[in-house]
């Protein structure tokens, strides 16, 4: 846990800032206003992680976000009666997708990256021939008030993040750790490496699902509301100190780490700073967190690489 320290350092002292810029900000309205903002974000970053640990990436949520939400409106368009059945089918396409990913990455060992990579544009490609780069339909209330309202958003990321924690803290959680740290000593241990990193893969596509319904309440229907969101998710879990080759990190770190790029973005944007510098500071953070960790790598003692441990 010593590990996830400094991020919560940096968090604060963002919030901190946040407040002397903007006084509103302190007020509980103000608050809880920043938390549904950072929802989706933290969201995807908890599913991501899961994948991370586990010595995997995942380049497909930012398009399976979109998907979820244009998907939903052309099928609801306005009818309130179809919110629920079309809620599941989100959830149902976004395990899918993670099943498809996980499968293809563990049973045909194609590299996570490729196989994501070739997801996004497979994802991407269908809702432009879809939509034609004009989304269709309307969202219902019942649909976009999980995104709209401040409780449910609030609810929603708690519950996320409880589930999240309390899976890390299980006996997968461990053997995920295990399968990121050293895959061949887990096998050898009995660990079901193919099992658990299919796994990893369809909690991330459950929790795109999940920022999806988030984000086309509070975002509306758009053919680019999950633009650039997977290498969002993969900066904030950097940035919680989860190491990118897997088997070290925490995962309320992760979601710290997200919490703190959505409150450098916020900060950003009080001072008047061009919104096209969030990508720049991505990939400085990125780069950052890889370098550091080839650093770190010579001074790691060897005897150590097969001890699994997780601060949850």
């Amino acid at each position: 846990m010593k590990r996830a320290l400094p991020i919560f350092a940096v968090l604060a002292a963002l919030l901190v800032a946040i407040a002397v810029a903007n006084p509103f900000f302190l007020e509980p309205a103000g608050f809880l206003a920043f938390v549904k903002r950072a929802a989706p974000l933290v969201i995807l970053a908890a599913g991501q992680y899961f994948v991370i640990i586990s010595g995997e990436f995942d380049l497909s949520v930012g398009s399976l976000v979109t998907v979820e939400v244009v998907v939903a409106a052309r099928l609801i368009d306005g009818d309130e009666a179809a919110t629920w059945p079309v809620l599941a089918l989100v959830i149902v396409i976004g395990l899918l997708v993670g099943l498809v990913n996980g499968a293809v990455t563990t049973l045909l060992r194609v590299p996570s990256f490729i196989t994501t990579l070739g997801m996004m544009l497979v994802l991407s490609g269908a809702v432009f021939l879809w939509t034609g780069g004009a989304p269709r339909g309307a969202l219902s209330q019942a649909f976009r008030v999980f995104g709209r309202d401040t409780l449910w958003s609030t609810l929603i990321l708690l519950a996320v993040g409880v589930a999240a924690v309390l899976i890390m803290r299980a006996n997968f959680g461990r053997t995920l750790v295990a399968t990121g740290d050293n895959e061949r000593a887990a096998a050898l241990s009995g660990v079901r490496v193919t099992r658990a990193r299919i796994l990893a893969f369809v909690i991330s596509g459950l929790a795109a699902a999940v920022a999806g319904i988030l984000l086309g309440g509070f975002a509306g229907v758009s053919a680019q509301v999950g633009q650039g969101l997977e290498f969002s998710a993969i900066t904030a879990v950097v940035l919680g100190g989860v190491v990118l080759g897997g088997g070290r990190g925490s995962v309320v770190a992760a979601m710290a780490g997200a919490l703190t790029l959505e409150a450098l973005f916020t900060l950003l944007n009080l001072y008047g700073i061009s919104g096209a510098l969030e990508f720049t500071v991505q990939g400085v953070i990125i780069i950052a967190a890889v370098a550091a960790g080839a650093v770190r790598l010579p001074f790691s003692l060897t005897p150590r690489k097969g001890d699994a441990h997780v601060a949850s």
